[in-house]
């Protein structure tokens, strides 16, 4: 019997307090609309995300992540978390996600930004 592992974990003092398994981006924006029904504060928080994108790490950005770990991690997500002074640790990194939305945000670097494009994409408007 195989055991589903969620692809997004939220840990606050030691404490599990929000998972996702969803899939793409999804978890992400599941967490925001968790955190609009409790009080949460990610700066004490550590994110564990299965694969960490620069548009995954963009969106914790903007969601005020306090730190993150990627099971995957690409450089465009840690040079992001650099940037913004988050954090960060990795089981394995690549240079790039194969993915459209790491395409389309390879040249935005403003959180605020990728974030609007990204509300799009997971039509959530």
């Amino acid at each position: 019997m195989s055991t589903k592992r969620p692809t997004l974990t939220v840990v606050v003092d030691e404490q599990v307090v929000f998972q996702s398994f969803g899939k793409w981006l999804h978890p992400l924006f599941e967490l925001e609309d968790h955190l609009s029904e409790h009080c949460i504060d990610l700066k004490h928080a550590l994110l564990v995300d299965k694969v960490v994108g620069k548009a995954a790490a963009l969106l914790m950005i903007h969601l005020g992540a306090g730190k993150v770990h990627g099971l995957l991690m690409s450089k465009l997500a840690m040079r992001s978390f650099e940037h913004y002074g988050i954090p960060y640790s990795f089981d394995h990194s690549i240079e790039r996600i194969q993915c459209q939305t790491e395409l389309i945000l390879e040249a935005i670097d403003e959180p605020e930004e990728a974030y609007q494009i990204l509300r799009k994409r997971a039509q959530r408007d």
